[in-house]
This record gives structure tokens, C-alpha cells and sequence, in this order.
């Protein structure tokens, strides 16, 4: 039997998404990002309010954030807890060997989230902020993964089936172990990332490693690339 869905608790649940994108941010721009009637978004924004999990900006008439409620939340889920766990000591050897940020991603959805990182100790670096949405589109971590996907999901992902071009890719990414994003997404920036399988071969999570394409030229990259292969390959392995 179907189950009937609740439009306005969907909704609601989208003004807070909004919200924590957009902060802080008033009812008038949250309708327009929304194009949602104002006064259905204001009832909202008050139910949010009346539970504790908004509040008003300070010293900002009329504006909207989070309120630290929604720190009682920010635990990863149990099922991705033990892969943070044991990518801590990975992340760390990957930022001492290559002097870069690297950092683990787990999939949600349809694109990846930002788990745990171990930031760069150089003055010009990446840091990719916990919690942060990765697009699987031109992304590294989606250049990553795509290639371990049935071929209906690269399809949905790549919005048509892969051509010739794309499978030439595909094969190098599984041959060599990981992918490149070569200041496609932000100019300056290189990001590489190796995919952990699970036992099914399914990709569970990414190892990425970013940092200013002036350190992370081509030259290095084939050893930068093999270091996260092997760590990405350690973790599975402890997976089981």
C-alpha cells in the first residue's frame, strides 16, 4: 500500500535547508529562492522558531539562522561512523606525505557530504568545511565513483547514457585507482580523489586530496594519486 506523503512537513523541511544555505536570510528572499507564497514561508519560519531550531540573526532586523539547536544532530550516522573512525590515521599520513588537505567523503543522496579532514598546514591551502555538499557532476569525487556505478545511475547522474568518451575515462579511473579535477570546478584549485569500495563494490566513500594547482602539478601527480589508491584501498580493506 502506498503511503501518503506529508506536503507540508516537506516543505517545512525545505525552508530549513534553505535557511542553513542562505543565513542569514529574510522571509522575503526566502519565498523568492523558494518561489513559495510569503505567507506560507512565514508560517514556517515561525514553527521552526517556536521548536528552537531557528532563531533571529543578531543585529539583523528581519533575518533568519540556525540556532545551535542543531548541533544536538551532528553526529554522522552510525553506518558511516566506523569508516570516520579509521579514516582519521589515513588522513593524517596523506597531509604529512603530501603537504596538502585531504579529507573524506560519504554519499548522500545525489551528490557526497564531507565527513572528516585533515587541513594543510601552509598559509595558501583548501579547507573544505565539514558538512559540505560535493556535486558528483565535475567533481574529482564524482569522477571517482561514477565509474564503479550500475550503468542507469551514471546515466541519471551524467543526464544521458555515457558515450565513448566518458567509458575511455571510466576504464582510466579504474585502471589507475583515482580521479583528477584540474581547476574545472575553481580555477587554481586541483582536487584528486580515490573511491573506497565496499564488499559489494559499491563506492562507500571517497579520499580526496586538494590543494593550489601550483603544488599539485602534474609532475606529482602520479604519486599523490597512488598514495590515495592505497589509502582508499586500506579502508575497504579494514571494512570488509
Amino acid at each position: 500500500m502506498t503511503v501518503k506523503r506529508s506536503r507540508s512537513a516537506a516543505r517545512m523541511l525545505t525552508v530549513f535547508e534553505t535557511i542553513a544555505h542562505a543565513q542569514p536570510v529574510g522571509v522575503s528572499a526566502l519565498a523568492r529562492l523558494l518561489e513559495a507564497d510569503k505567507s506560507a514561508v512565514q508560517r514556517d519560519l515561525m514553527t521552526l522558531a517556536d521548536a528552537g531550531w531557528i532563531r533571529p540573526a543578531p543585529g539583523l532586523s528581519g533575518q533568519w539562522e540556525l540556532s545551535p539547536h542543531v548541533l544536538t544532530l551532528a553526529r554522522p550516522p552510525h553506518s558511516n561512523e566506523g569508516l570516520r573512525l579509521r579514516a582519521g590515521p589515513v588522513l593524517e599520513r596523506l597531509r604529512t606525505e603530501t603537504g596538502e588537505t585531504a579529507y573524506l567523503a560519504v554519499p548522500d543522496g545525489h551528490h557526497f557530504v564531507v565527513m572528516a579532514a585533515a587541513e594543510s598546514h601552509h598559509l595558501l591551502r583548501m579547507v573544505p568545511a565539514i558538512g559540505i555538499v560535493i556535486p558528483l557532476h565535475g567533481s574529482a569525487t564524482g569522477r571517482a565513483v561514477l565509474p564503479y556505478l550500475p550503468s542507469e545511475e551514471q546515466a541519471r547522474f551524467l543526464g544521458a547514457a555515457p558515450g565513448a568518451l566518458a567509458e575511455a575515462e571510466f576504464a582510466l579511473t579504474r585502471e589507475r585507482g583515482y580521479a583528477v579535477n584540474d581547476e574545472e570546478l575553481q580555477p587554481g584549485a586541483v582536487a584528486m580523489a580515490s573511491a573506497i569500495l565496499g564488499h559489494e563494490g559499491a563506492p562507500v566513500g571517497t579520499l580526496v586530496l586538494t590543494g593550489p594547482a601550483e603544488r599539485l602539478g602534474i609532475e606529482r601527480r602520479e604519486a599523490v594519486g597512488a598514495l590515495l589508491r592505497d589509502g582508499a584501498r586500506q579502508l575497504a580493506s579494514e571494512l570488509g
